[in-house]
């Protein structure tokens, strides 16, 4: 599958029944996603909660989930190996581009998140459960896609550093939830709303290449990318797959890691 399926696409294919639709809905300011999707979602739409595929401790607030636990969550949402997966949020793919991403790296690539949300749906919208059999999905974490707050420190000068946080966050001005205000010094603002046309779908493939490359990104350079907790900065990594880039690793524990350890630097104000 394309990492990107319009609602069009979705509409024709909702009868497949290898098709499993996953809602993600999640709020930063505390907001019930399943209150949500409870109010309406897209039929034949399963909830599934950002926390129930967030480890209890770990680097940061949202660390990845064990293997055992993405699994069992998985298979409660119907996934299985044969299954086709959409994913959907409505906030511009910011939450639902991580659960995307978490499929991938636990191994299942046939999976794509919904362009334009919730909002780009032109259908009816349903208020009743969905209720798959369960799946018999099996996750298989792949190696090499995640980093720490070590790599990030004691990474190279060519490194680039990509911070996918709201300007006024990055640059200290603002800071709702974490220990400290500002970013880590040499890290790039890199907002992952500026991904998106004002139709609120993600840019084309050659608008989005020309954006990462104003940002440093190019053959051969190695590119993390951060966010507040690592959900955000996962819209990067859906980014650059449409764009047909390398993608970029990801920092799991992400400012709210960095930002707990007062021996980490920490700059404030905009970009050199």
């Amino acid at each position: 599958m394309e990492p990107l399926v319009d609602a069009a696409w979705l509409a024709e294919h909702a009868a497949d029944p290898d098709l499993r639709i996953i809602d993600f809905r999640w709020y930063l300011d505390a907001r019930s996603g399943r209150a949500a999707y409870d109010a309406g979602h897209i039929p034949g739409a399963v909830f599934v909660d950002l926390e129930a595929v967030t480890a209890p401790s770990g680097p940061g607030r949202h660390p990845l989930p064990a293997t055992a636990r993405f699994e069992a969550e998985m298979r409660l949402a119907g996934v299985s190996a044969q299954s086709l997966v959409v994913v959907y949020d409505d906030a511009g793919g910011s939450i639902a581009a991580r659960l995307w991403w978490l499929l991938r790296h636990f191994g299942h690539e046939q999976v794509s998140m919904l362009d334009g949300g919730l909002q780009a749906w032109t259908g009816l919208l349903s208020t009743e459960p969905a209720q798959p059999p369960p799946g018999d999905f099996r996750a298989r974490p792949r190696r090499g896609e995640v980093v720490d707050r070590e790599a990030v420190r004691t990474r190279s000068a060519q490194t680039v550093l990509l911070d996918a946080r709201a300007g006024e966050r990055y640059r200290g001005e603002s800071e709702p939830i974490d220990p400290r205000a500002g970013h880590i010094p040499g890290a790039l603002s890199a907002f992952w709303k500026d991904n998106l046309g004002a139709d609120g779908r993600l840019l084309p493939a050659k608008a989005l290449r020309a954006r990462y490359r104003d940002l440093g990104v190019k053959d051969g350079r190695r590119v993390i990318v951060h966010c507040g907790s690592g959900v955000n900065a996962c819209h990067h990594v859906l980014a650059m797959t449409v764009a047909g880039l390398q993608p970029p690793l990801l920092y799991e524990g992400s400012w709210s890691d960095w930002s707990r350890h007062p021996d980490l630097p920490a700059a404030t104000g905009p970009e050199p």
